[in-house]
């Protein structure tokens, strides 16, 4: 199923909410999704539902091992990129499933550009990079052993900070290498050994660090989203320090996860922070929600809200 400009706007006018590009394909971000049990799925691909549309979304930039010896060109060159059995990697495909099932059995974000991501099923597959509650998916499926930086054949449409990340998806294989985690730990009995003082789980939105590096702002703004009910609108000219377009701003002790969440420098982890400090005097007492203090991601912040 392909996404025609018809269902683009659907998505934006059912609250689906389109973020800055730095490139001509648009960038949307799904909120409100379930994962769906399907038996394609693996570590990297597998099905979602988001306001009762099935998509099918693989991951940018990693690979998780085959859950099936189908195709055995495939797992033997994964068994030996690992250093195991073609057993054992089939193993590690296994987990690496079970491991993205539990993650995003809470609330998580998809962000997509609707790049074409092959595969075999009828349905269209899209690259995506998903969010989790604790931070970026392909990062912490790499991070435990249980993917592999892979850059395929993907090419996500303005991320300028791609080669950033994919040095640090080889930095977080090199350590779950060290660590002997995952598949990299399949031959000394750790197979279901997670990563030490884990790196890829704090919260950090990889989707605003790509598309706002220091210094650089995004040429387009956001498409606007449905109005806050009793939110007061700004000026169509107003824009926060990010870039974005302010469209209107939130009352900091009744605006929900995902409102919060959607507050560009506002990831899962500090918006969770932020309901659980409530109630504030002020928007001003964000400075007190750790994560955020008194500096420039405050600064960030603070024009979307009261």
């Amino acid at each position: 199923m392909k996404l025609t400009k018809r269902g683009l706007l659907i998505f934006i006018l059912s609250g689906v909410v389109a973020v800055p590009c730095l490139a001509s394909a648009p960038w949307v971000t799904l909120q409100g999704g379930h994962y769906l049990i399907k038996r394609p799925n693996d570590g990297d691909s597998f099905h979602v539902s988001v306001e009762g549309h099935e998509y099918i979304f693989r991951l940018y930039f990693v690979d998780a091992p085959e859950t099936s010896p189908e195709f055995r060109d495939r797992v033997e060159e994964q068994a030996a990129y690992f250093g195991v059995t073609v057993d054992q990697v089939l193993q590690v495909g296994e987990l690496a499933k079970q491991f993205t099932r539990e993650k995003l059995t809470d609330s998580f974000l998809v962000r997509t550009c609707w790049e074409d991501a092959g595969g075999r099923s009828r349905m269209q597959r899209f690259y995506a990079f998903v969010q989790t509650r604790t931070g970026d998916l392909g990062e912490q499926l790499v991070e435990n052993g249980l993917a592999r930086a892979h850059p395929a054949t993907a090419k996500p449409e303005g991320l300028t900070s791609a080669a950033a990340e994919w040095k640090n998806l080889i930095k977080l294989e090199h350590k779950a290498k060290r660590e002997k985690v995952g598949g990299w730990g399949a031959n000394e009995d750790r197979i279901t050994a997670r990563a030490q003082q884990p790196e890829s789980e704090r919260g950090i939105d990889p989707f605003d660090k790509f598309f706002h590096p220091a210094g650089e702002m995004p040429v387009q703004a956001a498409a606007k989203p449905a109005a806050t009910p009793g939110a007061t609108p700004l000026p169509s000219d107003e824009t926060s320090p990010s870039g974005f377009q302010a469209q209107s701003k939130l009352d900091v002790n009744t605006a929900s996860l995902t409102e919060l969440e959607n507050v560009p420098g506002i990831g899962p982890s500090i918006a969770e922070r932020i309901v659980e400090a409530r109630p504030f005097k002020s928007a001003d007492d964000l400075q007190r929600v750790k994560g955020i203090g008194a500096g420039k991601r405050y600064e960030k912040i603070r024009p979307f809200f009261n």
